[in-house]
């Protein structure tokens, strides 16, 4: 095998970023398996007979579904170098307004699926003693907005366990990435990837003129996909990857804005917060 060539396993690929990235790989070489829940929607999405792509048909929720999908592209192309845990949707509506299934469902795509490629490709990876783990959250991940509370949380939960993962398996040659997106021009403002609540409440009314600011914005959003996509290959062809990757202007100004009030509020609460230990001296901490 050519050592030029990598492995790619990518979740979420029959549109969006995972299209994207599939496409830009196989046209440079690489080797790719993308995964969709239809297979016949990604073959055709994808629109090539390349040797050097493996369509599956994977329901990332299910963990054997999974084992077999990874076991399969190892069997195929021998190793798996770089996972990108693409897949997802977003759930639009405040706490109240979402069933208890439907905010569970949300988490089962969003976070336990990505759970799950983990788990089953870390032993591939550790016995590699390499691989690059590519977790796509979101800016809603750092600084969530308005009427969109369970897309956050589940973001958050990404952002967390990549983290987290990424101190566990330095030591193992394996890299982690976080990747926060703002708005990208691709489908995920459309019924296929967004869900808003069925059961609106009439006194949200900061939460209605959100999602009617964000499904206004769908086909004029400032990102491009492709752009992204060739940022995230880059970065995974990186000595020293980042451990956060933020995508467009406004998830850096999001960022930013977040971190500069988390900043200020803390330092505000500082005496209150310190005054709950035993013992704390303000002047020399």
């Amino acid at each position: 095998m050519d050592n030029n060539k990598k492995v790619w396993f990518i979740t979420g690929a029959s549109k969006g970023f995972g299209l994207s990235l599939v496409k830009q790989l196989l046209d440079a070489g690489q080797l790719v398996a993308a995964t969709s829940r239809n297979q016949q929607e990604l073959i055709e999405a994808v629109n090539t007979q390349s040797n050097n792509f493996l369509p599956l048909q994977v329901d990332l929720v299910n963990e054997s579904s999974v084992s077999l999908a990874l076991q399969h592209t190892n069997e195929t192309f021998g190793k798996i170098d770089v996972v990108i845990n693409n897949a997802g949707y977003g759930i639009g509506g405040a706490i109240e307004e979402l069933t208890d299934k439907e905010s569970r469902q949300a988490f089962d795509v969003n976070v336990f699926a990505t759970l799950n490629v983990i788990r089953y490709v870390m032993p591939y990876l550790r016995k590699q003693r390499s691989g690059h783990i590519i977790n796509i959250s979101s800016i809603a991940g750092i600084a969530p907005g308005t009427g969109w509370a369970i897309y956050g949380a589940a973001k958050y939960a990404v952002i967390g366990l990549s983290e987290v993962l990424a101190a566990d398996v330095k030591s193992l040659g394996i890299k982690v990435t976080v990747v926060a997106p703002g708005a990208f021009r691709t489908s995920f403002l459309t019924p296929d990837s967004l869900t808003i609540t069925n059961n609106p409440i009439a006194d949200y009314e900061d939460v209605r003129a959100s999602h009617a600011k964000y499904l206004k914005m769908d086909g004029e959003q400032a990102g491009d996909p492709e752009k992204a996509a060739e940022s995230i290959i880059k970065i995974a062809g990186e000595a020293n990857p980042p451990l956060y990757l933020l995508l467009g202007g406004d998830a850096y100004n999001r960022a930013l804005a977040k971190l500069d009030a988390l900043h200020d509020e803390i330092r505000d609460w500082q005496d209150l917060t310190c005054s709950t230990d035993f013992e704390y001296d303000l002047e020399n901490n």
